[in-house]
Formats: C-alpha cells, structure tokens, sequence
C-alpha cells in the first residue's frame, strides 16, 4: 500500500509534464504560423461551446484557459493509469503487454476524440502537427529517452545561445537561424537578400531541437547498453565524433554558400560546446560505466 501514494504522485507529475510538453509544441507550432495560442483556442471553442466554424473563433483567455485545465487534468489520469501498469508489470513482466496496449489505446482514443469533438476545426490543424505531439509523449516513461530528450534540448540550447551570442556581437541578432531556416524551407541563396523573422526563426530552431534530440536519444539507447557493457563507450565516443564530421559535411553538401556566410569555425565551436554539455550531462546520469570502462583500460 505504501507505493499506491508514489505511483499516483508519480503519474500525475508525468501527466502534466506531458500535457506541458503537448502545450509548449503547439504553442511554438502556432507561434511559427503567426497565431500564438490558436490551437488551445479552436479546440476550446469546438469542445464547450459547439463552434462549427473556425472563422469565428476568437483567439480568447476564456477558451484557452478552460481548455487548458481539462487538457491537463486529462493528461494527469492517463499518467496516473500508466504509472501503475508500470509499477505492475515490474512485479509481472506479462502485464508489458497491457502497458503497450494502454499506450496503443491513448493515442487512438485521442484522435478518435479529436476527430469527434473538433471535427470542424480540424481543418485548421495540420495531422502531422498532432501526431508529433503525441509521439512526444510515449518516451516520458523511459528513461534513457528521458535522458536522450533532455541531453538533445540541452545541445540544443548551447548551440543556440552560442550563434545568439555571435550575432548580436555582429550587429545581426538571430542572424544565423533566420539564415539557416531561410535557406533549409525557401532555397535562399543570397544571403544579402535574407529578411530576419520571427516565424523563420522558429521554423529552424524547431528543426533543430529535434535534430538534437535524436542525436540524444540515440546516445542515451547506446550509453544504456554500455552500463551493461562498458565497452561499447568506444561506440559511444565513434558516435559523437561522426556527429560533428556529418554536421559540418551536411552544410557543405546541402548549401556550401552557407560557410561564406556563416564561419566555419563558429559551427565547430558551437557543436564542440554542445557536445561538451551533453557529455556532463551523460557523465553526471553513467558514472558506473565510465569508472569501469577506465579501470578496464587500466
């Protein structure tokens, strides 16, 4: 009886970490299109007052608000309900097989509902934009995805920071991802004709948290199986290096303009800081793998 507490505690804090996660994409999804907070007002309109045209919807507190309590109090009891099966199937591995179908059934009975409740407004929500709002959900129970999502944001942020810094030293904030989104969505080649916006800022920098966290998710999957393996730290190691080669390749290939104007030698200071935090960061979570992969060597 005394974990009934833990669990619970446990499934509501996950809960809302992931309704925060779902908030904060659609806030930058609709931040990016011009139109903060449009997607919790449309979906707040369709479920409590019934609003069959989209047009009509105001982007108002009255419909963001009381969506955004249901969405995480919603949210709160599926955590709560997954955190016990997980509690469960460490006591019996058969109930894994329940957990799956409980994450099969969340994402489904969420469309279902969507598409049932907001099928007027869906129109003015890309599909894509929701399925990747609720991928971002499943791996909050894992955690070396846990790891890999908070290592990526954390290079991520480095990286950003570190640009942010050499641009407003130059006179040109935001320069380089308004550049780099400029050229990535609309072909731009001339970089004397690149206009700084919001919206193209945005754009890049949500293409480039997720490169991030890839990368991070990849690294903490292979830093899993080095606790079991020290060994495999030499992969680990391999990986990181073969992300800097392939990042400063990538611009090379895809838009080789892009290192007149941006320095080759910023690009590699920003990854070689990155990287640096996201090796701490890993250091700080596997520490047992790494004494034993230096003693090992010894």
């Amino acid at each position: 009886m005394a974990s009934h507490p833990r669990y619970f505690r446990e499934g509501v804090i996950a809960g809302l970490i992931g309704a925060a996660l779902v908030a904060v994409w659609f806030l930058i999804y609709d931040a990016a299109s011009g139109r903060p907070f449009r997607t919790p007002a449309l979906l707040g309109a369709a479920t409590f007052e019934g609003v069959t045209n989209p047009a009509t919807v105001p982007t108002a507190a009255h419909l963001v608000v009381p969506y955004t309590v249901l969405h995480g109090v919603v949210f709160a009891m599926i955590g709560v309900l997954i955190a016990y099966l997980i509690v469960s199937a460490q006591r019996e591995p058969s109930r894994v097989l329940m957990l799956f179908i409980a994450l099969m059934s969340f994402e489904i009975a969420f469309l279902a509902m969507v598409t049932w409740l907001a099928h007027p407004v869906l129109d003015e929500l890309a599909w894509w934009a929701i399925l990747v709002a609720n991928a971002l959900l499943g791996p909050l129970w894992s955690r070396a995805v846990r790891e890999g999502i908070w290592a990526g944001l954390l290079g991520a942020a480095v990286v950003a920071l570190w640009f942010l810094a050499y641009d407003a030293a130059a006179g040109v904030p935001l320069r380089t991802p308004a550049l780099l989104g400029a050229a990535l969505f609309h072909g731009l080649r001339d970089p004397s004709a690149l206009v700084i916006t919001t919206p193209l800022v945005l754009q890049y920098t949500i293409i480039h948290g997720a490169a991030f966290v890839g990368f991070g998710l990849v690294t903490a999957g292979l830093l899993t199986l080095a606790d079991r393996d020290p060994r495999l730290l030499f992969a680990f190691f391999m990986l990181f290096c073969c992300f800097e080669v392939f990042f400063a390749a990538l611009v090379a290939i895809l838009a080789e303009w892009l290192l007149e104007a941006v320095p080759w030698w910023t690009i590699l200071a920003g990854n070689l800081l990155a990287a640096t935090v996201m090796l701490g960061f890993f250091f700080r979570e596997h520490r047992v793998a790494w004494t034993e992969f230096i003693h090992a060597r010894r």
